[in-house]
């Protein structure tokens, strides 16, 4: 009913810069907060970043004053940009995304997933 799509990934030198963008469609009537998460091998899922439709934003301690997050409603997009990148930073970054759909339903959607590798 709803799908998230990410891209934007890739493999970057460290300190360098790549940006994701998050795309949701389907039914929907209204997405409250959608963000970022990563994991990286061996590692649990974490949140990296998270912005609420009235633009309160939230991010792990490691990522502040690198990471931005940015969206855009009418698209119903997400987008993080980030700076200074570390090696470990390295990840597989979702999209995640809290949408009220249009029959009324609240559901927690997922995408597939993007892969980010910081080269030391």
């Amino acid at each position: 009913q709803v799908q998230l799509v990410e891209s934007g990934g890739g493999l970057v030198q460290a300190g360098g810069s790549l940006r994701l963008s998050c795309a949701a469609s389907g039914i929907i009537f209204k997405i409250s907060a959608m963000g970022w998460h990563r994991q990286a091998p061996g590692k649990q899922r974490e949140l990296v970043a998270t912005l609420t439709d009235t633009g309160f934003a939230v991010y792990v301690d490691s990522v502040k004053g690198r990471f931005t997050i940015a969206r855009d409603n009418a698209k119903n997009a997400v987008y993080l940009q980030m700076n200074s990148l570390k090696p470990e930073d390295t990840a597989v970054y979702y999209c995640n995304a809290d949408v009220l759909s249009t029959d009324w339903h609240a559901n927690n959607y997922w995408g597939l997933g993007t892969q980010v590798t910081v080269s030391s």
